[in-house]
C-alpha cells in the first residue's frame, strides 16, 4: 500500500502531479528511487510528444554573477501565460546560472552538461521535467555568455 505521506515526499522531490507521484510508486513497488526513474521517463515521453508545438512566447533571461560574467537566454514557451509563470521563470533563471557556471559553447553541450543543482539530471532532463510538469513544450532557443576581460 502507498501512503499519503511516500506521494507527498515524491511530489516534493520531483515536482510531478499527486497521481503521477501515485502511479510511479505503485509501478516501482514502493521503492522511492524507481519511482524518480519512472517520472523521469515519463516526462522524457511528455516531452517528446510536445515537442513539434509551436513555442512563439517565452521570456529573455539576463543573469550578472559577481559583476563579471553576464548571461542573456531566450527561452519559448507556447503561451504568455507560462511566461509569466514563477515556475517557468525560475527554469530560465537556473538555466542561466549554469551557462555563467559551466560555459558551454553551444546547445548540444548544454543540454549534455550535469545540472550544477543536482548532478544526476542533465540540462535536457530538467527542460523534460519542466515541459511535463507545466505541460507546455519548452525551448531554449540560444544563450550568449560574457565574461569580463574575456576576448570575443
Amino acid at each position: 500500500m502507498i501512503s499519503a505521506e511516500d506521494i507527498k515526499k515524491l511530489r516534493l522531490t520531483t515536482g510531478a502531479g499527486v497521481m503521477d507521484c501515485k502511479k510511479a510508486l505503485e509501478e516501482a513497488g514502493g521503492d522511492f528511487e524507481k519511482a524518480k526513474k519512472v517520472l523521469a521517463s515519463n516526462a522524457q515521453a511528455i516531452a517528446e510528444k510536445k515537442a513539434q508545438r509551436s513555442t512563439n512566447q517565452g521570456l529573455v533571461e539576463a543573469y550578472i554573477h559577481a559583476n563579471k560574467i553576464g548571461v542573456l537566454l531566450e527561452i519559448n514557451c507556447e503561451s504568455d501565460f507560462v511566461a509569466r509563470n514563477n515556475e517557468f521563470k525560475e527554469l530560465a533563471h537556473s538555466i542561466a546560472m549554469q551557462i555563467a557556471s559551466m560555459n558551454p559553447k553551444d546547445l548540444p553541450e548544454l543540454f549534455a552538461g550535469s545540472y550544477i543543482k543536482d548532478e544526476a539530471m542533465t540540462i535536457k532532463d530538467l527542460v523534460d521535467q519542466a515541459t511535463a510538469k507545466i505541460g507546455e513544450n519548452i525551448q531554449i532557443k540560444r544563450f550568449i555568455r560574457y565574461e569580463l576581460g574575456e576576448e570575443a
